[in-house]
C-alpha cells in the first residue's frame, strides 16, 4: 500500500507510531502487567523514592506510582479516542452537508462554526464543566462537542472540490440519493485530511483533560489519571520529584508521539509529495 510505505519511510512518523503503540500496549495489558493495586495504600512506605520494588516510587498515601501511571494511561488515552470520536462524528456530518448542500445550509452552519471559534476552547470547556459533576464521560462529551470545528471546515472543503467531479455527476444521473452520494461516493475521499485532524485532536484531548484533571476539575481521585497525579505531586515537589515527573513525562511523549504521526499521515497522503 502506497500510504504505508510512504509513512513507514518518514523515521520521526514512525518513531511516533511506536509510542503510540507503546502505550496503547500498556494501557490494554494493564491487569495483567501491574505490580499492585492502584489504590493499595502502604503507610510503611510513603513517598518511597523510586527502587527495585516500586519503580516509579510512591506517592503520599503508599500507593505505587508506577501502578497508577499504568492505570492513567488507560483513562486518557479513553478520554483522547472517545473525545476525538464525538468531534469527528459532529464536524464530518455538518461539514458534509453545508458542503454538498451549499447554499442557506452552508451560511447556517459556517456561521455557527464562527460563532463556536469567538470563544477560546479551554474556557469554554471550563465554563461548561462548572456546571456540570465531573466525571470522566462528562470531560469526554465536553472536550469532543467543543472541538468539531476545524474538523467541519476540513470536510466542507473537501465537499466543495469532490461534488463537482465526474463520479459525483454520474451518480447524480443514475439517480442516486444525495444521502447516497454524500456517504458512499464522497465522504470516503474526504477523509484523509480527518484522519490526520483526528490523530493530531487525539493529542490535544489528551494534553486537555490532564490540564482539567490538574485544576481539580477532571478525572476525580481516586481514579488515577495523569492530570490528577500531578497535583498530588505538586504539594510535595521539593521532596518527592517523581510524583510529578513520570506523569508529567508520560503526557510529553504521548502528545509527542501522537503529534509525531499525525504530521507523517500528514505528509502521507499530500498528493504534492507525490513521485
Amino acid at each position: 500500500m502506497e500510504f504505508l510505505r510512504r509513512l513507514l519511510r518518514d523515521r520521526l512518523a514512525v518513531a511516533g507510531l511506536v509510542i503510540v503503540i507503546a502505550f496503547f500496549a500498556l494501557s490494554t495489558l494493564t491487569p495483567l502487567i501491574a505490580p499492585y493495586d492502584p489504590s493499595a495504600i502502604d503507610v510503611d512506605n510513603i513517598l518511597a523514592p523510586p527502587s527495585s520494588k516500586h519503580l516509579f516510587g510512591t506517592d503520599e498515601l503508599g500507593r505505587d506510582v508506577f501502578t497508577r501511571m499504568l492505570y492513567g494511561a488507560g483513562i486518557s488515552l479513553k478520554v483522547g479516542f472517545v473525545a476525538v470520536g464525538i468531534s469527528v462524528l459532529v464536524g464530518t456530518l455538518l461539514g458534509a452537508l453545508a458542503g454538498y448542500y451549499g447554499g442557506f445550509v452552508d451560511t447556517l452552519v459556517m456561521r455557527f462554526v464562527d460563532i463556536m471559534l469567538c470563544f477560546p476552547s479551554f474556557f469554554l470547556i471550563l465554563a461548561v464543566i462548572a456546571f456540570l459533576e465531573p466525571s470522566i464521560f462528562n470531560i469526554m462529551a465536553v472536550i469532543g462537542l467543543t472541538s468539531w470545528m476545524g474538523i467541519t471546515r476540513l470536510v466542507r472543503a473537501e465537499f466543495l472540490s469532490l461534488k463537482e467531479r465526474d463520479f459525483v455527476l454520474a451518480a447524480k444521473a443514475m439517480g442516486a440519493s444525495s444521502a447516497r452520494i454524500i456517504f458512499i461516493h464522497v465522504l470516503p475521499n474526504a477523509m484523509a485530511p480527518v484522519l490526520v485532524s483526528a490523530t493530531l485532536g487525539i493529542a490535544s484531548a489528551v494534553l486537555t483533560e490532564s490540564a482539567l484533571s490538574f485544576l481539580g476539575i477532571g478525572v476525580q481521585p481516586p481514579t488515577p489519571s495523569w492530570g490528577n497525579m500531578l497535583t498530588q505531586g505538586q504539594a510535595v515537589l521539593g521532596i518527592a520529584w517523581w510524583l510529578s515527573f513520570f506523569p508529567g513525562m508520560a503526557i510529553l511523549l504521548t502528545v509527542l508521539g501522537y503529534n509525531l504521526l499525525g504530521e507523517g499521515i500528514r505528509d502521507a497522503v499530500d498528493p504534492r509529495l507525490r513521485q
